[in-house]
């Protein structure tokens, strides 16, 4: 509805009997014109000043950018120290089958216009494995760029969601500080021979999640580490890769 300029003469009454009504047709005119100069003027105060709800604030990216090959930046430098070295592309599993991909690690990233997403996948093994040992190490990392929406109203639900869900399987979730804005630990607490710990960090609007899943038989020579041992390599290569990230 067009705003009402009280500055802005009113409109003539109708001419009476006998009148011509060509000068309250004019009057009438250009209150008119009054009015909607006046409706479009306020429309444009209201859009500079963002009262329509279009306004949103500046993405705080913390000086991360985006790279379409995270794993260039990835840190593996604490898991080689750790005795662990990246499983060569294409080679025979420890499960005697054929490697299903020919590069290992394995990297992808994609720009849209709400966020930057980057992912890097690396198989590792055991330097002191033997050939015949069957055991699976995997690194999954993921870095997200926000652009539009701050993350920062979801971002520890979405991890204390792996504490709170009733499930055969149980999780422990515990806060790490000293990485980005916040950071979670969640790992898995049960008997078998697996391990499974996720570490999510969030920095302003960039968000990174770095998972260690592996499996160790029971028979094999390959001692696999605990959960504080992994939770270190993990907290050692994220503060680095997200180090690799900002520069």
């Amino acid at each position: 509805m067009p705003q009402h300029n009280p500055y802005a003469q009113g409109p003539e009454p109708g001419p009476g009997a006998g009148g011509t009504g060509g000068g309250g047709v004019q009057h009438w005119l250009w209150a008119l014109g009054g009015a909607v100069a006046a409706s479009a003027m306020g429309g444009a105060i209201l859009f500079a000043v963002g009262a329509f709800g279009d306004a949103r604030p500046n993405p705080d990216l913390a000086g991360y950018s985006y790279t379409s090959d995270l794993c260039n930046r990835t840190a593996f430098t604490p898991f080689e120290s750790a005795n662990y070295k990246i499983k060569p592309a294409g080679s025979t599993s420890s499960s005697g089958s054929s490697g299903s991909s020919t590069q290992n690690p394995q990297y992808s990233g994609v720009q849209q216009g709400a966020m930057d997403s980057m992912w890097c996948n690396a198989e590792l093994k055991p330097s002191g494995a033997d050939s015949n040992d069957y055991s699976s190490t995997w690194i999954y990392s993921s870095a997200t760029l926000h652009r539009k929406t701050d993350p920062s109203a979801e971002f520890a639900d979405s991890y204390r969601a792996y504490g709170s869900q009733r499930s055969s399987v149980s999780y422990q979730v515990t806060p790490v500080p000293g990485i980005g804005d916040e950071a979670y630990l969640v790992s898995r607490s049960d008997n078998s021979s697996g391990s499974y710990v996720i570490l999510g960090v969030r920095d302003g609007w960039a968000t990174y999640q770095l998972t260690w899943s592996s499996y160790t038989s029971r028979s094999s020579s390959a001692k696999p580490p605990t959960t504080e041992q992994v939770t270190g390599l993990l907290k050692a290569s994220a503060a680095e890769t997200l180090r690799k990230l900002r520069s």
